[in-house]
């Protein structure tokens, strides 16, 4: 099952998208064009499947992160309820 994504602003400088992620959901593997801040919307778990192995990542809510262009992954919900994040990917 994919996670759903809604781009809610993009301009010159940012793209801005709100992820969800029903139970099991997953992203896909994808590469990140552009550095990029996660702010998380729930807390819980995301497994990531990565080039060094499969890892789990415990999330806040509200406690944001940020990662440089190049990560390779795929972002799967290890939680039994629905995941929310906003990405702001800068340009």
């Amino acid at each position: 099952m994919k996670a759903t994504s809604l781009v809610q602003l993009e301009n010159e400088s940012v793209i801005v998208t709100e992820w969800r992620f029903a139970p099991g959901a997953q992203t896909g593997h994808h590469v990140h064009a552009h550095d990029y801040v996660v702010v998380p919307l729930t807390s819980g778990t995301l497994r990531l499947e990565e080039a060094g192995g499969v890892r789990d990542a415990v999330l806040t809510m509200g406690a944001s992160y940020a990662r440089p262009a190049g990560v390779a992954h795929n972002v799967i919900n290890a939680n039994e309820f629905e995941f929310r994040f906003v990405e702001v990917e800068l340009k």
